[in-house]
């Protein structure tokens, strides 16, 4: 019925502010405002209280997935 929130994740979505803004600006259509401050220092919420949409940064630990997946492909640990 529509998007409850957008995920920023992973180096690019972790760690840059400015990329981050650029994509919260670009789907302000969609009732989503941002926290400038809260942006600015990589918060876990970075949209306003005011939004209907929730921006997100969640730190991923990719590698660790990674693994995680091969093992269980491999059968597990012997």
């Amino acid at each position: 019925g529509g998007v409850d929130a957008i995920v920023f994740t992973a180096g690019i979505g972790e760690h840059s502010a400015l990329v981050r803004k650029g994509i919260v600006e670009g789907c302000a259509w969609m009732g989503l405002g941002l926290d400038e401050a809260a942006n600015g220092r990589n918060a876990p919420t970075i949209s306003t209280p005011a939004s209907d949409v929730q921006a997100l940064v969640i730190p991923t630990d990719e590698e660790r997935v990674i693994a995680e997946q091969s093992i269980a492909l491999l059968g597990g640990y012997p």
